[in-house]
């Protein structure tokens, strides 16, 4: 196993047990530590698996979401739009908020993040300004939880 599997491997394991699969917590783990590319990585075999059905596009949209930022990472920034773009097309076909995510929200911050690329506004690369995107989840069984991670050691970072 690679070091990144094993990675994964060990976030994806700290969050076993909670009522949301632990591949899609998993997503919003790394995301938030701006582990972009891990991020892509845990979703997807959770997207490969529901490919055809009714969270597709959702978990498509994310892993895109993901995949932007990947590429602002590496100072590619018109790919990053590219990926935004899509990313916002498939999460609008979800309600305002849908697995615990509101993606009203998701498509703002994608709304702001595109915005930036424009060329009257900024030629930099809106991540290089520390203005890192930070993803929360709302509610669960109709209990007030916020997404709040784990701690690193327990998710072998």
């Amino acid at each position: 196993m690679s070091k990144k599997n094993e990675k994964i491997a060990g976030i994806i394991e700290a969050l076993r047990g909670r009522e949301l699969d632990a591949r899609y917590l998993g997503y919003f783990e790394c995301f938030n530590r701006q582990l972009f590319f891990e991020a892509h990585e845990v979703l997807e075999e959770l997207w490969l698996a529901e490919r055809g059905g009714p969270r597709d596009l959702f978990y498509k949209g994310l892993i895109q979401l993901a995949g932007a930022f990947v590429h602002f990472q590496k100072n590619r920034l018109q790919p990053a739009a590219s990926l935004l773009k899509l990313a916002q097309t498939n999460l609008s076909k979800y309600p305002t908020v849908y697995e615990s995510l509101d993606t009203t929200r998701i498509r703002e911050l994608i709304g702001t993040w595109l915005a930036g690329l424009q060329p009257a506004v900024s030629v930099n690369n809106p991540l290089s300004c520390g203005d890192n995107p930070k993803l929360v989840l709302q509610a669960v069984s109709g209990k007030e939880v916020r997404f709040t991670g784990v701690p690193p050691k327990a998710a072998g970072l």
